[in-house]
């Protein structure tokens, strides 16, 4: 069955890949799992996965991160169709899920708001909303660069009053893209 769905429908697969599929189909494995490789970089355009990571990164008094943080799920999307919605990225498997915990970025991030995050961005690049390390706990704020060293550390939520942080105590994990978040109607 496998052989004839390639014929009539895998003629735009490399050889590898066929090779793979039909080993897989011809495989005696009990009804176990096949492995994918999810890391591979895929064509822009297609539909590529993107790792969705078990880090709560805190909007509020930060989080204590896991020193090996596990995949949760992840997420299938067209790079074409985020960069039709304004994200912009350079390469699409820089792009990881991390989930927002707290309400001191509301209302731009609700508590456990899914958000889309740059892994490739590691050093402030201009004034936006960062997932950043600082004095051990992990965040996600508006950052906005004051000189002199100095980064102001902003939530959109008014009870939270803006710090003022040391750049050379901050270590940028990544740029928040986009705000995965549904409004009920």
């Amino acid at each position: 069955m496998v052989r004839a769905m390639l014929d009539k429908q895998g003629k735009g697969l490399t050889d590898t890949a066929r090779q793979r599929l039909m080993a897989a189909a011809e495989a005696d494995d009990a009804g176990g799992a096949i492995e994918i490789d999810y890391y591979r970089p895929g064509v822009v355009g297609d539909e590529v996965w993107i790792a969705h990571y078990d880090v709560r990164a805190a909007m509020g008094g930060g989080q204590i991160p896991h020193d090996y943080p596990e995949m949760l799920q992840d997420v299938r999307v067209s790079p074409q169709h985020l960069r039709e919605m304004g994200v912009e990225f350079k390469e699409h498997f820089h792009l990881k899920m991390v989930t927002g915990w707290g309400q001191s970025m509301a209302p731009t991030i609700k508590h456990r708001d899914p958000l889309l995050v740059d892994i490739s961005i590691r050093e402030f690049v201009g004034d936006g909303i960062y997932m950043f390390s600082w004095e051990g706990h992990l965040y996600i704020k508006r950052l906005q660069w004051l000189g002199d060293e100095q980064i102001r550390m902003i939530s959109d939520n008014d009870r939270h009053p803006p710090q003022t942080i040391r750049a050379d105590e901050t270590f940028i994990q990544a740029r928040v893209l986009l705000v995965w978040n549904a409004h009920l109607v």
